[in-house]
């Protein structure tokens, strides 16, 4: 009887040789269609603008006016002290206010630390979108109300959850997608490449947004990726890559759509790489100056993406000078409601550190707000020795 010619043959004083396995290596999908174009997409100053919605475009704009002023004023309740810290979006509004308006009702939004003002654009309440980094609520709102995933301080960690969403709703059969945004820093994370490698293996219907605005802190994309462009990771993962103008409004809305279109028709992930700038410091308590020239921001200027969107409006009279001035007085009330409320002095309860951790309250955390309570109603005693004593004995015991 013959030996296949893929069986393993043994030789006299050989080792043993095995057979060439299947081509497994061999890529599962064409990867042509999934290369990014060579330049980023853009409608605005092209011919394809003049096809664009116009309420689409009115609306994107009004969103774009209300986000600077959002941004300003918030970097302003910085230096009040009202906040502890907050993360400008300026220069970036078109990604965010295309990300939440693209969305339906049933879809979620993942958030990181600086897409505060994708949040509130989406519907959220200005001051709860603020509650985390004012330090006051470990979230501030309530997800599920706006489906806001809360908004997430450590880089990338939000995309395996956006994944892990997306992908049990869709064996629930629920018609839910979920957009993920993240920065060019987030890309290096490991989560980053988890939540592609897992998205695309499931084909779970999930947006990922990157928006590259140069910077991660300090570090620029240069020293961060090697890659012709963070678009180009998607082909890795057997996902599409889109690259976009982020300063465009409507080229980053009308790319989104298409992507979110293409998941909810169960044809799996797609990144998005929008290009922008930020414009501001990393956080108030970053000194950009350090590490970028100030000729870098003033070009970068020329290319703002309210003022992008409202030459363009103007030139083509879906916008007069009328409409300008509405929606400037539109930012401008609410800023000062946002001021007003924000300057009220929050009514704080110690006792909600331990609200809202777990379903179940872990042992370590009845344990730990047991000490609290204990502690908060003793100094509340007025029989108690703390009450009593001076602020001098009580330094000294103390000591």
């Amino acid at each position: 009887m013959k030996k296949s010619s893929t069986s393993v043959q043994e030789l006299p004083g050989a080792a043993v040789r095995r057979p060439t396995p299947p081509p497994a290596w061999q890529p599962r999908t064409d990867p042509a269609p999934l290369l990014p174009d060579p330049e980023p997409f853009r409608v605005l100053g092209t011919p394809a603008a003049a096809g664009a919605d116009p309420a689409l475009l009115l609306r994107l704009y009004t969103e774009l006016v209300r986000g600077r002023r959002y941004n300003t004023q918030a970097t302003a309740l910085t230096k009040q002290g009202r906040l502890a810290v907050y993360p400008s979006s300026t220069g970036q509004e078109a990604c965010e206010v295309a990300a939440a308006l693209v969305l339906e009702d049933r879809d979620w939004l993942f958030p990181s630390y600086r897409d505060t003002l994708a949040a509130v654009a989406r519907g959220l309440d200005p001051v709860q979108a603020l509650t985390l980094l004012r330090g006051d609520w470990h979230t501030g709102y309530d997800p599920h109300e706006h489906r806001v995933a809360p908004l997430s301080t450590p880089l990338a960690t939000q995309l395996p959850h956006a994944v892990g969403l997306a992908h049990a709703a869709r064996l629930k059969g629920d018609d839910v997608v979920a957009l993920a945004l993240v920065g060019d820093g987030g890309t290096s994370e490991g989560d980053f490449h988890e939540a592609l490698n897992f998205a695309a293996v499931w084909r779970a219907p999930v947006v990922f947004l990157v928006q590259n605005n140069g910077f991660a802190i300090s570090v620029p994309l240069a020293k961060q990726s090697a890659a012709p462009s963070l678009a180009h990771k998607a082909v890795g993962y057997g996902m599409p890559g889109r690259l976009v103008d982020g300063n465009d409004a409507i080229a980053v809305h009308t790319v989104l759509a298409e992507a979110v279109d293409r998941a909810r028709r169960g044809e799996g992930p797609t990144l998005v790489e929008a290009v922008t700038y930020r414009m501001d410091a990393h956080t108030n308590a970053d000194d950009a100056t350090r590490y970028r020239e100030d000729a870098e921001v003033q070009a970068w200027r020329a290319h703002d993406p309210v003022k992008l969107m409202e030459r363009e409006l103007l030139e083509r009279g879906v916008l007069d000078e009328d409409g300008v001035r509405k929606a400037a007085e539109g930012a401008e009330a609410m800023a000062a409601r946002l001021r007003e409320r924000m300057n009220a002095d929050p009514e704080l309860d110690p006792m909600d550190l331990f609200t809202h951790v777990y379903a179940e309250q872990t042992t370590q955390l009845a344990e730990q707000a047991a000490l609290l309570r204990a502690e908060l109603e003793a100094s509340a005693d007025p029989a108690s020795g703390d009450a009593g004593s001076t602020g001098g004995e009580a330094a000294g015991e103390r000591r």
